[in-house]
């Protein structure tokens, strides 16, 4: 079982619905029911919204979620639940989940906010979750901070938006992607389907 964390600021039904057609046990668990994440092979942090509501609706969650990143389960952050992996947001005061070393900052103002489209990627390194992507797919972005790694051997896979932004991290068995794969058509699915296979 994969379970998509709901804390009430996902779209958890696309993402639901596209990790459905490429894995048959996805499981949307509550706050009521948030022992099961013990169980799941693999986690998914979805997540839109403004990042200090994201972060408080997530602290039943939190304790959990680093137990299994601790125990090696493969987990997922997707757009800003991948911001939530990072230790502090310029939209927001709370603290993020401190699991990634480094800061979520506003896109600068010579570019236009929010940054809402298909970019490529550019792949800095190998990893598991981007096999059989390539530097000509696109992937769908909507967003208007972006993450900074104080490691940039933490980043999998750039984009060009006037300035390089940081498009998939990996730390060890912990994921984010900063576009949406589940809106991501094919390619989409295929990262989906990747990060399932780990997870088997």
């Amino acid at each position: 079982m994969i379970a998509i964390i709901d804390y009430g600021m996902g779209n958890l039904f696309s993402i639901y619905n596209g990790l459905k057609r490429v894995y048959d046990r996805p499981l949307l668990v509550t706050a009521e029911d948030i022992e099961r994440l013990r169980e799941a092979r693999g986690i998914i942090v979805p997540g839109v919204g403004a990042f200090d509501d994201c972060v408080r609706n997530f602290r039943p969650f939190a304790r959990t979620l680093t137990e299994r990143v601790e125990a090696g389960v493969p987990i997922l952050g997707i757009c800003i639940g991948m911001q939530l992996l990072f230790d502090r947001s310029e939209e927001g005061r709370e603290a993020g989940l401190g699991l990634i070393p480094g800061d979520v900052v506003r896109l600068p103002p010579r570019v236009r906010v929010p940054h809402m489209g298909w970019n490529t990627l550019r792949l800095q390194r190998q990893s598991e979750l981007l096999d059989g992507i390539t530097e000509q797919e696109y992937f769908y972005f909507v967003h208007s901070y972006h993450c900074v790694p104080r490691d940039a051997a933490y980043i999998v896979a750039s984009t060009d938006y006037g300035i390089e932004v940081t498009a998939v991290v990996q730390r060890d068995n912990l994921f984010g992607v900063q576009f949406h794969p589940e809106k991501s058509s094919k390619k989409g699915l295929m990262v989906l389907q990747n990060f399932a296979q780990m997870c088997r």
